[in-house]
């Protein structure tokens, strides 16, 4: 294998890891998006309370870490109940802006608490993944890829393949689907919106749950955590905002992407390509595809 094939392949690879994580808290948005229709800004700020109540139990209450995770996801489970009692069943069929707005308040009302909580200081996070670079493709194929990158992409991906199962396969990812398609429809066959409301939200919570500590392990958990979800707008906007698949494809895309356009642009540009990509991206395809890749085409007769 030639240096500069080699050193191509390990930007790919370590693109493909980046991506699974993006695909994984983009998940959260499509999770929610489907079964309520909302855009829920306060899916970053989710991923940061989770990731902040795991480390929190952990040195407050000196839980191990087999404790401390499910602790933290009850703590999210119980966070969508409360959203869905205190928010959601008051603003039933109102104009999507104003759930929009609802959860922008959401937001900063969970960025208050975890700083009132667990304070603001980084945090360190470590759950004994392994560190450093992957022996085995070092020594056999000369290829640099952390550990951690890979451990993060494999939970990643099952927790995708687990939940992508659980929607198609079992009945309460078959009323979600019911939900997404038509409210009034669901209604009518005896299924409890305010049921599949705080079932998706637990589940995006604790998806928001495993994207923060993945993250957190990687630099720390911190309050910057929250803008991961800035990079997972550009994932949605490739893949759909209704589609699962297009989750996984779209953050894929954007991970390889904005790794390979940093290696190979950033030095004819002046660097930093990686923070300005993906978004340049999703707006060439908002001119060109804006349902994204998996999107549903509206079509409206004038």
């Amino acid at each position: 294998m030639s240096v500069e094939f080699g050193f191509f392949l390990e930007t790919v690879i370590s693109g493909l890891m980046a991506g699974v994580m993006y695909a994984l808290v983009a998940l959260g948005f499509v999770l929610i998006f489907k079964a309520s229709g909302i855009f829920n800004f306060a899916q970053g700020v989710m991923c940061l309370f989770a990731a902040l109540t795991f480390v929190g139990v952990q040195e407050k209450l000196g839980l191990p870490v087999w404790l401390a995770l499910p602790a933290a996801a009850g703590v999210m489970i119980l966070l969508a109940w409360l959203i869905e009692r205190l928010i959601l069943r008051h603003l039933v069929n109102q104009d999507p802006i104003i759930l929009f707005m609802a959860t922008i308040g959401l937001a900063y009302v969970l960025e208050g608490l975890g700083d009132v909580l667990w304070g603001s200081d980084v945090k360190p996070l470590d759950i004994g993944l392994p560190q450093g670079a992957s022996d085995y493709l070092l020594d056999n194929y000369n290829l640099y890829v952390e550990k951690l990158e890979v451990v993060a992409a494999i939970i990643a991906s099952i927790l995708v393949a687990v939940l992508a199962l659980f929607f198609q396969k079992t009945r309460v990812g078959r009323a979600l689907r019911a939900v997404a398609d038509d409210h009034q429809a669901a209604l009518s066959v005896g299924i409890s919106l305010n049921t599949i409301w705080v079932v998706v939200w637990s589940v995006a919570g604790i998806v928001a749950l495993v994207a923060g500590i993945m993250w957190g392990s990687k630099s720390g958990v911190q309050f910057s955590l929250s803008l991961i979800a800035l990079k997972a707008l550009p994932v949605l906007i490739l893949g759909g905002f209704t589609s699962i698949p297009g989750a996984i494809v779209g953050g894929l895309i954007i991970g390889v992407g904005e790794k390979v356009a940093e290696v190979y642009m950033g030095p004819f540009v002046g660097g930093a390509v990686e923070n300005w990509f993906a978004y340049m991206l999703a707006l060439a395809f908002l001119l060109v595809r804006p349902q994204g890749l998996f999107g549903e085409k509206i079509i409206e007769r004038v």
